[in-house]
């Protein structure tokens, strides 16, 4: 019992950490650190920024929406089935929130049945171009190490903001590395896009499955060193892990690590975060370090959120920041969804959420 007890605190909380993170980098997402600290004073954001309405939810943005439909693929992948073109369904029911105002008087699945997900918080130019040309015709993804079919040279962090549930589902590192890569490919196509994505899972795997965040990065960067298509992604681990152990953590040494606007360095950044995060036991300053700098605020709070909620679980993030987020409710089912289905194996509950996405022929 203790053991599903920490199970479930960590799943929630790396969902519940994602969207934190995701909601208080939004308002700064395009400001530079100097501006940031100018409107918010010399420590930057340190909580939420009010919104237009006192009382309403934390905004999240596409980086959240797409990590919970990235779980509905999963939950509604038929047995035996190949994940690509279930989550290629899936993100293009993502793509519908994006076109409309509110939901279809009968939507495809519970998740599109949600109001708060038809928001457009600028989403990724790649994402949007990608299914826009997946909606014509779906691309098979290519082996790994090798240019996608869809946006060849884009290595937007797009992949990797999404990817968490590819970790959160019990698939084991190997294959929830394969399965998020191969799924990256749908929207963005450059090796190092893909394959940071596909870590980033491997690495939530990891952790959630108990390995020690140190222990679990290192084993993470040995299963791609070497591989095709994997010196960039590799690189920047090496150079977040090397950044947290130089010293005091800094906005500065943040920035050392990247601007996150691409797939590597916000998946650098999450760890840089998350390591300090797991040397000061502070999770709450270590969420604030990931958005306080002059990259893209909004994408690396979301995976930063993603492991150190992995890591510490909801219990230790900041309970306050959790019960503002918007769509809280909903992340809190979609994640016992995800214990229930891979890690307890019951999907009797499922159906009535998650019909099966039964493939097109």
């Amino acid at each position: 019992m203790q053991e599903y007890t920490k199970l479930v605190d960590r799943v929630r909380g790396s969902l519940l950490g994602g969207a934190i993170g995701d909601a208080l980098g939004w308002p700064i997402e395009f400001y530079e650190l100097d501006a940031i600290r100018e409107f918010h004073g010399p420590d930057g954001v340190t909580d939420f920024l009010p919104g237009r309405v006192s009382d309403a939810p934390q905004q999240i943005t596409d980086d959240t929406q797409m990590t919970l439909f990235t779980a509905e693929g999963l939950l509604r992948l038929a047995p035996g089935t190949d994940p690509a073109p279930a989550l290629q369904r899936a993100y293009l029911r993502w793509l519908r929130t994006q076109r409309q105002d509110d939901p279809d008087p009968v939507p495809d699945g519970w998740l599109s049945s949600r109001p708060f997900l038809y928001a457009r918080r600028s989403p990724g130019n790649a994402c949007m171009s990608g299914l826009n040309r997946q909606q014509e015709q779906y691309c098979e993804p290519h082996q790994l190490g090798v240019p996608g079919p869809v946006n060849p040279d884009s290595k937007g962090c797009g992949t990797v903001v999404r990817s968490a549930p590819f970790g959160l589902a019990r698939l084991g590192p190997d294959v929830a590395f394969a399965m998020a890569a191969r799924c990256a490919q749908l929207t963005h196509g450059h090796p190092t896009g893909y394959l940071s994505a596909g870590i980033f899972a491997a690495l939530i795997d990891r952790v959630v499955a108990g390995i020690p965040l140190r222990d679990a990065v290192q084993q993470s960067i040995a299963q791609i060193t070497g591989g095709p298509g994997a010196e960039e992604t590799v690189a920047a681990l090496q150079r977040a892990v090397g950044t947290a152990e130089e010293g005091e953590a800094t906005a500065d040494r943040v920035e050392q690590v990247g601007a996150g606007w691409i797939a590597e360095e916000c998946l650098a950044i999450a760890v840089y975060c998350a390591l300090i995060a797991d040397r000061t036991a502070d999770p709450r300053a270590a969420l604030l370090l990931s958005v306080n700098h002059s990259g893209d605020s909004d994408s690396t709070g979301a995976v930063a959120g993603n492991l150190i909620g992995a890591a510490h679980g909801l219990s230790a993030l900041p309970l306050d920041m959790a019960g503002r987020v918007e769509g809280r409710d909903e992340l809190v089912q979609v994640a016992d969804d995800l214990i229930l289905a891979f890690h307890v194996g019951d999907r009797s509950h499922l159906p009535a959420r998650y019909p099966l996405d039964a493939p097109v022929h």
